[in-house]
């Protein structure tokens, strides 16, 4: 029995995954020569970025843009299951996922928000029962290839909770639950009424009071 007055929101790169996702997906995706040259190319960006010159997406977005230019979404999307198969599963942290399923066992309604594309994490996270994936989504032309921008803000920091905001629209959770790890889900955090983030304490507990009301 389902309640959709509690949500849990679960970041993904650090919380959920051991390390940024996103950084695996493109190695191995075109391999570390191309990676590396990449990250060259887009080396003004993200210096930017890293004295805070410039914002965390467009740098992103540069590097993204040098590593898969010309790539379509057909070949993304084929590289996205490929990753999805043979590497993500490597990356996950049994208790995080057990703390998924634990959410779902008590009828919460349970949203992925992360900074890294739905690409890969959207048919991921279908598969273990997310209702929602509030992502970075990539921006394709007309040809269907990688524009090398993206179709949203980069899904980080303040956006996380925009995201959050506008998939509930005017009915916003009783209770909501946010789990993160860094700087990114600071607000997100500071919307939930009980926060974790990795680093600062054990996981809070969860019992039969959070399930949903049954009826007499």
């Amino acid at each position: 029995m389902r309640d959709a007055s509690i949500v849990a929101a679960f970041d993904f790169d650090g919380t959920i995954s051991t390390t940024d996702s996103l950084r695996v997906f493109v190695r191995r995706t075109v391999g570390t020569p191309r990676f590396v040259t990449g990250a060259l190319l887009a080396s003004p960006w993200l210096i930017g970025a890293a004295l805070k010159f410039i914002d965390r997406g467009t740098a992103k977005a540069a590097f993204l843009r040098a590593v898969f230019a010309g790539r379509s979404r057909t070949q993304l999307e084929a590289d996205a299951q490929e990753f999805i198969a043979h590497q993500l599963p490597s990356l996950l942290r049994p208790e995080m996922l057990a703390r998924v399923r634990q959410h779902r066992a008590l009828g919460h309604r349970i949203v992925l928000v992360s900074a890294s594309p739905g690409l890969y994490l959207r048919p991921w996270a279908a598969s273990v029962g997310f209702e929602t994936v509030l992502s970075t989504e990539l921006a394709f032309d007309a040809q269907d290839r990688f524009a090398g921008t993206f179709a949203q803000p980069n899904c980080w920091g303040p956006e996380k909770v925009r995201r959050l905001e506008a998939w509930w629209g005017n009915t916003p959770p009783r209770v909501l639950f946010a789990y993160g790890d860094s700087r990114g889900d600071k607000e997100m955090a500071e919307r939930a009424d009980h926060a974790w983030i990795r680093g600062q304490g054990k996981l809070m507990p969860l019992t039969d009071a959070d399930a949903p009301a049954r009826a007499l």
